[in-house]
Parts: structure tokens; sequence; C-alpha cells
């Protein structure tokens, strides 16, 4: 089946379906959050979700109606309910850890004292958010984006009339620290993990700039071997389990194959020579393996698996990496920071960044911008090996 642009689209692609999410009215005013597919382009998923909206926003307005929202609720307790009844329904088990955190390790516990919700305003919030700030770097920000998300839709509930988030002082989103290895220290890393069985993962951070789940979640279906290039449409990623109520410890870990981080992280790459001969070696690694592991093999088409076919945890690559680095003298860096050296490569090289934009799979320009405006700056010159293949194909 193929996919159109889902670049602007309200709805996402699943196991040869087009999907988009529907919320549901329960009899008792909560929300119960599903999802819908079997449509054969976004377009058609995109149409059925808005009658989904409209339909559910009639019979809100009717419920509201007819059943006063109770607004003695105490603010904390609005917050686990939310969290845990309307939030952690509609998303994905990551973004639930992360929210998880926020609201169980962050905000709850720097709550000095406890009020009615209809009572929080801006300086109530901002004392609070103060005190979750010093948490660490990035905690202000994700504990003020959390509770907009809470109260945004304790708005539209009725517990309150405006959303107080709004007006209290904005926290910056903590930069990440970005590790470039100079044209003599990577000419070293490339040497060194051309002995390593994780020399193709390398490659493909550094030569094409890909995430770690887009690297992990490679097959060898998406490589076309007559013109060089690759389709990203999935990525594999962590999946952990987090019993309702039990705050934000993970019972167990698992992986969860997923489409790629945003709908402009679907894209067609042209794959440089040294990557595609890699790739062509470990086909036959992959093929090797199978015959010795008959019967027992477990063929998913993965790139980058164990010798049983089963895909590495989500650690195995960054750990491989931080062996390599310090065996062999180097700054330490990871699989992110081998595609912000691919990024940093292609700014030296002067390509525009709305290209750099689309190559990385970014969800808007302005993400390329925000991360790495700085590096435009720098003089040093970075890498003289690289090929000038690195221009997005249109599907």
């Amino acid at each position: 089946m193929k996919k159109d642009n889902p670049q602007k689209s309200k709805s996402f692609f699943e196991n040869n379906s087009w999907y988009h999410r529907i919320k549901i009215l329960q009899e008792d005013g909560t929300v119960k959050y599903s999802k819908k597919g079997g449509f054969s382009t976004s377009k058609e998923a995109d149409k059925s979700y808005d009658k989904y909206e409209a339909d559910f926003k009639k019979a809100y307005r009717a419920y509201q109606m007819a059943n006063k929202v109770n607004t003695e609720v105490m603010f904390k307790d609005y917050l686990v309910y939310w969290f845990e009844e309307i939030f952690s329904q509609r998303v994905e088990t990551t973004t639930r850890m992360v929210g998880a955190y926020a609201i169980y390790d962050l905000i709850l516990p720097h709550m000095e004292y406890d009020i009615k919700v209809r009572y929080v305003n801006v300086e109530y919030l901002d004392t609070l958010l103060a005190s979750v700030a010093r948490a660490s770097a990035s905690a202000g920000n994700k504990g003020r984006e959390i509770l907009n998300l809470a109260l945004k839709e304790a708005v539209i509930a009725g517990y309150i009339k405006n959303n107080p988030v709004t007006g209290t002082k904005p926290y910056k989103r903590a930069k990440p620290k970005i590790t470039v290895l100079g044209k003599e220290k990577t000419k070293i890393l490339l040497k060194a993990a051309s002995q390593n069985n994780w020399y193709l993962e390398i490659l493909l951070a550094l030569f094409c700039g890909l995430r770690k789940g887009e690297i992990m979640g490679l097959k060898f279906s998406d490589f076309d071997f007559e013109k060089n290039t690759v389709y990203i449409s999935r990525q594999l990623a962590s999946d952990p389990i987090i019993k309702k109520g039990s705050g934000s410890k993970i019972e167990k870990y698992g992986l969860v194959e997923r489409a790629p981080k945003t709908p402009n992280s679907y894209r067609m790459l042209r794959v440089p020579e040294v990557v595609m001969r890699e790739v062509k070696k470990r086909r036959q690694i992959v093929e090797n393996n199978k015959m010795k592991c008959i019967g027992s093999y477990e063929d998913k088409g993965y790139v980058c698996c164990q010798e049983n076919g089963k895909p590495h945890s989500m650690t195995a690559l960054n750990n491989a990496l931080t062996k390599l680095c310090s065996r062999n003298g180097l700054p330490h860096v990871t699989v992110h920071g081998l595609r912000h050296m691919y990024a940093t490569i292609l700014i030296e090289m002067e390509v525009p960044i709305i290209k750099i934009s689309a190559l990385l799979g970014h969800g808007s320009v302005h993400t390329t911008f925000e991360y790495y405006c700085d590096v435009m700056d720098e003089n040093e010159n970075i890498l003289a090996f690289m090929n000038n293949a690195f221009v997005p194909v249109a599907v």
C-alpha cells in the first residue's frame, strides 16, 4: 500500500492501515480513548477523525448541560485523576513514562500545600514551578508543559474558567550538549569501529543521521540496492509497563515497533556507498545466522539484530559506543551525538537548513534551527571525506 504524505495528517500509519484516535464519552462522564483503523489513505482517516471529534464535542456539551461538574475537587486529586484516567489512555507508553515522572516525582512532591482546583492561580503555580525547576535543568519546562495540558482540559471539563498556566513564568527547554569530533578523531573512531560488530549502525547514524530507534527498526526490505536509497518508515521503541496507580515505577521493559517520531520522519534518503557495502555484508551475516539457527531464528527482517534474529536492547548500541570511545581515548559520543555530527557536517557543507531538517526528519525547520543555531556560528572545519549524496529523494 502506497503511503500518502502524512505531514499535516491527524492520522497515523500502522499495520498496513491508516488509523486515527477516537474519544468515546461514557455514561459516567469519563472519556474512553481508542483508535479506529482500516482506512486506505490518511485523507480518509482524517475525514473520519473530524466526524468523530464533532460527535464527541456535541455529546460532551450535552453531558455538561445535564450534569454539574464538581468544582470542589482538590488540585492534587484532579492531577492524579487526569493523568491516570485521561492522559494515560491516549498516549504511548514512553510518553506516559515521562508524564508519570513529571506528575509523581516532580509536581506532587513539590506541592507544599493543596488547594481546590478552582482556586489554582498564576501565583500558586509560579511558586510550585520554581520549586520543581530546582530538580534539574529541564524540570521547570517539563513541569509547566504537563500542568498546561492538565489545566487546559480542566477548562474544557468545566472545573475552571481559564487556564492559569499561560500566565506563569516560562522555563527554557534545556538544549542537549552536542559533542562533535574533529576530522582526525572521527577517523580514529571509524577505523576502530570497522573492526567492531556495530560498524554498520555507527555509519547509519553518522552518514545518514538516523535516530537510534530508526536504526534498530530498519529492515533489509527498506533498502533499494539498485538506487542506493533507504526508506525510513518505522522505529523500535521502549515499551515500559507502568501499573495504574503505581506512580512512576516501571514494572518491566519491552520493545515495540512504531511509526517514526514525527510525520516528517517518513523519508527516503540516498545512502553513501560505504554504508551500502556494509549493509550487503550484514545481509550475508544474517543469512549465515539463519542457517546456524534453523528452527530457532526469529526472522523479522531486521538489519540490526542478535544472532537469533531478535532485536538488541535499546541500550546495546550506546553501550558499545561508550566502550569504543573509552578504549580509543575519544570523548564520549552517543548515537544521538553521531546524528548531531551528521547535521554539523551538513552545516559546514552549507546545505540549506530546510534540507537538513528534511534529512533529519524533524517535525519542523524550527526544531532544526533551535538545535543547531549555535553550531552555525562555528568556524571549525569538520570532516573532508563525506560524499555529496545527502539529498532527500521523493517517495
